[in-house]
């Protein structure tokens, strides 16, 4: 027996290469380094027509930029865009509960709210509620089809800046009841009967329990629409109120040879706005995560520390072969 395993014949005589000198080709990808040479060709050539093209002005947009009106005009988009987001939000909520009440005329009065605003424009509702005064010059509270007890002039008490932030809470409400509904519909049914099973109130299992658990799907969705609620402030120009693209308007009424650098510097300050607001998003998301995800997702600079460190690690491993 151990004359026939010593006689054996080995099945290959070639020694094995060294560890040091094999050397692991990656897969070639001639069709992605193709288009990504395309696509920074083409931004290039888009970088530099921006920049060398006269007719935009560069030397107007720098000077309009920080201008005072610019400046008063992007404070009163920022005032309405926070009224405007906090009340809509919160009109949000009392409208999503209503659709997931078991009340008839709750939900059908939450039902036909949203239909309503999603349906017509803003631009529409915000030149309805400027010329309210035409149809109702006083408004009143008391007894219904009874004596009123205070009586308030139209007129005075709907402002520019009151018509604007009530036109756009309004719209905003129904978007955002529909956010919140969803949000609160993706919590787990076993979570809502975990609560029950303790015996805990309603109103603390909403705020304690389904509603922190619903921000994680409330949270993205509703910046996406607090990013277009901030473009959306660009409407209350129509109904007088002067804010950054107001501001932009009249400045390139009055100068029209600068319509172009001023709409460059309404479209600059409007990506600003919305970056910070991404920004922010991330961040909640990022914590809201927490205890759903093994890990929290690198930040910015994490993934920018990370990409060097693989980078150098590359590099070296280069340098060795």
């Amino acid at each position: 027996m151990s004359e026939s395993l010593g006689s054996a014949v080995p099945l290959s005589t070639t020694e094995p290469r060294p560890a040091a000198a094999q050397r692991v080709l990656p897969l070639r990808h001639p069709g992605r380094w193709i288009a990504s040479a395309i696509v920074l060709a083409v931004v290039a050539q888009i970088v530099h027509g921006l920049a060398t093209n006269p007719f935009f002005q560069w030397d107007r947009f720098q000077y309009w930029f920080l201008r005072p009106t610019i400046l008063d005009g992007l404070l009163i988009t920022l005032e309405v865009t926070l009224y405007s987001a906090v009340l809509g939000l919160l009109g949000g909520i009392l409208l999503a509960l209503a659709r997931l009440s078991e009340s008839p005329v709750l939900r059908a009065v939450s039902w036909v709210y949203i239909w309503l605003f999603r349906s017509v424009p803003l631009i529409v509702v915000l030149l309805f509620l400027y010329n309210f005064s035409a149809l109702y010059k006083t408004l009143s509270l008391g007894v219904p089809f009874g004596p009123a007890f205070l009586t308030f002039d139209e007129s005075r008490l709907a402002t520019d800046m009151v018509v604007a932030v009530v036109g756009l809470s309004l719209n905003e409400a129904a978007y955002a009841a529909e956010v919140v509904r969803g949000g609160i519909l993706s919590v787990d049914q076993g979570q809502h009967e975990a609560a029950s099973a303790l015996g805990l109130p309603k109103g603390y299992q909403f705020t304690r329990i389904v509603f922190p658990q619903a921000l994680r799907s409330i949270t993205p969705n509703y910046v996406n629409q607090l990013i277009g609620l901030i473009k959306g402030t660009s409407l209350v120009f129509y109904v007088s109120l002067l804010d950054l693209f107001g501001s932009v308007q009249s400045m390139g009424s009055t100068y029209p040879g600068d319509i172009v650098p001023l709409l460059l510097v309404a479209t600059a300050w409007y990506l600003i706005l919305t970056s910070v607001v991404s920004v922010v998003q991330f961040y909640v998301e990022r914590y809201y995560s927490r205890g759903a995800l093994r890990s929290l997702p690198p930040t910015p600079l994490q993934k920018v520390r990370t990409g060097l460190r693989d980078l150098r690690a590359r590099a070296r491993k280069e340098a060795a072969i």
